[in-house]
């Protein structure tokens, strides 16, 4: 009896392990990037930067668009604090359909146009590196 008593409390314990570790994994992906400040979108074309665009809250929308070798394009939008890919001619359209980002979670990919647009932050007093 004692053994199946001790089977049941460390099962127990496991699941309280792994509610908590769940939990904390949860709130470091929603909260990680909270509010440090404003961003800065890196617009890369083949490796290369081809221009930085600073996010600021109550930016007037404008948009540009960036052609890259055959003719392709991708038009892109920025607008109060986010920047989006809202047209391209790549057959998939996976770039349009991300929509507009606003932290620096997750970047928006054009493989077939070969375009990266990447947030960082733009404050002195960001920190260097984060840890889960």
């Amino acid at each position: 009896m004692t053994k199946k008593r001790n089977y049941k409390i460390t099962a127990a314990f496991i699941i309280i392990a792994l509610c908590l570790a769940l939990t904390g994994s949860l709130l470091a992906i929603f909260y990680a990037d909270s509010d440090h400040g404003t961003y800065i979108a890196d617009i890369y074309q083949d490796g290369v930067l081809l221009q930085s665009i600073p996010l600021s809250e109550g930016t007037s929308p404008y948009r540009f668009t960036v052609t890259g070798e055959g003719g392709c394009t991708n038009e892109i939008e920025v607008r109060d604090g986010a920047i989006a890919v809202i047209s391209a001619d790549c057959p998939d359209k996976l770039c349009v359909h991300q929509g507009f980002i606003s932290n620096t979670r997750l970047p928006i990919v054009c493989l077939p146009n070969r375009l990266v647009i990447r947030l960082r932050e733009n404050s002195c007093d960001a920190p260097d590196a984060l840890a889960y």
